[in-house]
């Protein structure tokens, strides 16, 4: 049984329910189309930091933030896209801007579709005119995202996309990790470090990318939680992120398309010709153990 019921709250929320896996999750379309809850028999998927959450000038730290046109932050915020210059903030505008309602379907899934247009605030920073098409897809312990992309533009139009899941922990030293990487980049440093499963988690906070990727899975087993955590992507994502900050009960696998910066470096950037539709995915699968 499956099912999709609209509750107005501070914001108004879609509530999308597999009733038989007594899986939920909560979608905000006017709030950046984030996911900001996910529960399976009443048990949380996701972190939320719910005092951000209510200030609508703050970025939504937890959930499953949208990232697009770019993924990470920019030098000085700014990149050059036909000799012109523009400027664009740390993860692009589509987790801050309104996504309109699309169809909803509750048959073999539950399913629910978001547009995003380009208009005149996105053509400041972002020259291109496009639709993104989003579909959140429920079906029993796992979430797909499936992502259109169309360049309505009369030229190439370059793009990054990515996801921010904040995942819920509360003891980040039972956390097993199989990334599918033997190097990663730091972050502040730029410095590569060999990667044999662990992470510091000493330090006050960790943010390196993985981009030699050997995989299109990585996972992460919480044995306090007893919850196995799976992401699956297609061959868009050419990167994961891993963040952490100490104190705070999250954990990110971020799988992001480009790496930071791409936007100038061109690296791994996916350009779509005037025109042209893109297609991707990525799948989360939560499992709970004995």
């Amino acid at each position: 049984m499956f099912s999709i019921n609209v509750e107005q709250r501070q914001y108004e929320t879609y509530i999308l329910t597999d009733e038989k896996a007594k899986s939920q999750l909560e979608v905000l379309p006017k709030r950046g189309g984030i996911i900001t809850k996910w529960r399976i028999d009443g048990k949380e998927i996701f972190y939320l930091d719910e005092e951000r959450f209510k200030n609508p000038e703050m970025s939504i730290r937890g959930g499953n933030p949208i990232l697009f046109p770019i993924c990470g932050n920019l030098p000085d915020d700014t990149y050059t896209v036909n000799d012109k210059k523009f400027t664009l903030k740390q993860h692009g505008f589509g987790r801050n801007l309104p996504w309109e309602v699309g169809e909803e379907v509750s048959v073999d899934n539950v399913s629910l579709k978001l547009h995003l247009n380009s208009n005149e605030q996105t053509h400041k920073v972002y020259p291109f005119d496009f639709q993104v098409d989003f579909t959140y897809q429920l079906h029993g312990n796992t979430l797909t995202i499936l992502q259109e992309f169309k360049n309505n533009s009369s030229e190439s139009m370059p793009f990054s996309v990515g996801f921010h899941p904040y995942f819920l922990t509360h003891d980040k030293s039972q956390l097993e990790f199989d990334i599918p990487s033997t190097e990663f980049q730091e972050k502040d440093s730029k410095q590569i470090h060999s990667f044999n499963g662990n992470f510091d988690l000493s330090k006050d906070e960790i943010d390196v990318a993985f981009t030699k990727l050997s995989a299109k899975s990585t996972s992460v087993t919480d044995k306090g939680r007893n919850l196995k955590m799976t992401l699956d992507y297609d061959d868009n994502f050419s990167t994961l992120v891993f963040w952490t900050v100490k104190g705070k009960d999250f954990y990110c696998l971020e799988p992001w398309s480009g790496p930071r910066n791409a936007m100038n470096t061109k690296e791994h950037l996916t350009v779509l010709e005037p025109g042209a539709s893109h297609s991707a995915m990525i799948r989360l699968t939560a499992n709970f153990f004995a």
